[in-house]
């Protein structure tokens, strides 16, 4: 596991990184350092169409952020949970909803829109999905990782989610 940097990655932040003709950002759990309506008022001004919350509830309500889908619901933005727990890989739930997820998720990346994916830190299961996508995406798994980690460094933090997101490739 890579856990260089991890005090850094809960300061609330988005990275971007290109896909297709759209944007992909990944950014910590909202309220991960004690401030929900801050960290939504980002995540509203970065305007995702999409958002992906890889937390479980119990994270989500430890840190305030129980309403988060509702409240991006409210703003017309489409989210999805797939939780997955902390240094994970999909299990059987997360990988049967995959399909339809990455489907949306590239179809809005492919006409220019941004999709936005969290888990607590921001590194490793966000990362996990972000690199999936870039890898459905055509893009070369392992130029896709050196791509993805230039803007978020801690991005995909253990082999098992390393191994998920190269399965991706045709």
């Amino acid at each position: 596991m890579l856990r260089g940097g991890f005090a850094e990655s809960m300061a609330f932040m988005i990275a971007e990184v290109t896909a297709a003709n759209g944007v992909l950002g990944i950014c910590p759990l909202p309220g991960v350092d004690g401030d929900y309506e801050r960290d939504f008022r980002m995540i509203e001004g970065w305007a995702p169409d999409f958002v992906i919350s890889m937390t479980e509830p119990d994270e989500m309500r430890a840190v305030g952020a129980e309403a988060l889908g509702s409240d991006l619901g409210a703003l017309g933005i489409t989210f999805h949970s797939l939780p997955i727990c902390d240094f994970g890989a999909p299990g059987p739930d997360v990988q049967a909803a995959w399909p339809d997820v990455s489907k949306e998720a590239r179809a809005i990346l492919s006409g220019g829109g941004r999709v936005l994916v969290h888990c607590r830190g921001g590194c490793g299961r966000s990362g996990m999905i972000l690199l999936r996508l870039m890898v459905e995406m055509d893009e070369v798994p392992e130029a896709a990782l050196v791509r993805l980690r230039a803007q978020r460094p801690c991005a995909v933090e253990t082999k098992a989610q390393m191994a998920w997101a190269f399965a991706g490739k045709g």
